[in-house]
């Protein structure tokens, strides 16, 4: 594979050029077919696995979607392929649910209502309790680089609801204006000063948040959807994007 600058070049030209995606998705198809892989737990088989469609399609997401504020690119595209092919085994198992309950499950003659666990579908579980370890996992690599820990964000994480919006109001600001994003993992620094102008939060505010503020701008610029999805509900109303 090549190396980051080089590859992040060819991803921008592929955002303009569709034989240049191609192309991309050409030479990355063994990376498509690993990350299919990971997800199946074995090898996808061409023509007969569905997955391995949803993951060339979020590859090519990932292209146009693509931008160096969001870190690297092939971390990038494995995140949105394991989110495209979750949503997409959700659906699958909706279809599937349209069943009759009372249809025998097997030589038994048992209904499947029978055979239902109660609590809920224990394989979807495992796949999201897997899918979210490892978006937790590699945000807390990046938070590495920018001496903050898990630990760190949970002890400056906001106690009142007029702060929490005070800090939803400079994340959603930043998350407006991917420029600032750009600057802010370039520079691995907390722009506090347009953070504050841009959404009008007093600076001390932010200031007594900076370790919260660096996990959700480093959520805003790396694809974490699972995370991002909770995030939205922990800041009620917020839109993170």
């Amino acid at each position: 594979m090549k190396n980051e600058r080089e590859l992040s070049g060819q991803v921008y030209e592929a955002k303009e050029d569709m034989e240049a995606a191609d192309r991309l998705i050409g030479t990355y198809l063994p990376f498509i077919r690993s990350e299919t892989a990971k997800f199946l737990g074995r090898p996808p088989q061409e023509g007969h696995d569905d997955e391995l469609s949803i993951a060339m399609i979020a590859f090519h997401e990932a292209i146009q979607g693509y931008s160096r504020g969001r870190g690297a690119f092939l971390p990038y595209a494995a995140m949105l392929i394991k989110s495209r092919l979750i949503d997409y085994q959700r659906k699958e198992k909706r279809h599937k649910g349209i069943l009759s309950l009372e249809t025998p499950a097997g030589e038994d003659e048992n209904a499947l209502g029978d055979t239902l666990p109660g609590d809920g579908d224990h394989g979807e579980d495992i796949v999201m309790r897997d899918a979210t370890r490892a978006e937790i996992e590699e945000l807390s690599a990046q938070m590495k680089l920018f001496g903050v820990s898990l630990t760190d964000v949970a002890d400056n994480c906001p106690r009142q609801q007029r702060t929490l919006a005070a800090c939803r109001k400079a994340m959603q600001y930043a998350a407006d204006h991917p420029s600032l994003l750009d600057d802010f993992v370039r520079t691995r620094r907390l722009p506090l000063s347009a953070l504050c102008e841009g959404s009008r939060v007093e600076r001390k505010t932010l200031e007594r948040h900076r370790k919260y503020l660096v996990a959700l701008l480093l959520i805003c610029t790396n694809g974490y959807e699972l995370i991002r999805g909770h995030l939205k509900q922990v800041l009620k109303g917020g839109t993170a994007k």
